[in-house]
């Protein structure tokens, strides 16, 4: 995970966790019966275990989709770097072939002048 994921992530917990200790403690100095306050805190923390899945998916596929994304990338710029090496070398190759034929033929030439 990058560095920014993590942050993100972090920073979504710590607000979570704030949340979650923020109303428990407001729920807890309510005036009401203690029946009720646990009941509303169970629904509060069952709402905030939901979110959590929730922001989690969210963070989930953003990363899978960056991950792809950057996979992707790497992928064709391979791609295009193989590319690129195999023309040179194509034509330099042809270069080279077309040279040496070049001085074979000078060669040749010089060995029957030397010849007659």
């Amino acid at each position: 995970m990058s560095r920014k994921g993590k942050n993100t992530a972090g920073i979504l917990a710590g607000l979570l966790a704030g949340a979650a200790a923020g109303v428990i403690l407001g729920m807890l100095y309510a005036p009401e019966e203690g029946k009720e306050t646990r009941k509303k805190i169970k629904t509060k923390a069952n709402d905030l275990k939901d979110q959590a899945k929730n922001k989690y998916g969210e963070v989930s596929e953003k990363v899978k989709d960056q991950y792809s994304n950057i996979s992707s990338t790497f992928k064709e710029t391979a791609n295009n770097v193989a590319h690129t090496v195999k023309d040179g070398y194509d034509k330099y190759k042809d270069q080279i072939v077309s040279k040496t034929a070049d001085v074979v033929k000078d060669v040749e030439a010089e060995l029957n002048d030397l010849k007659k």
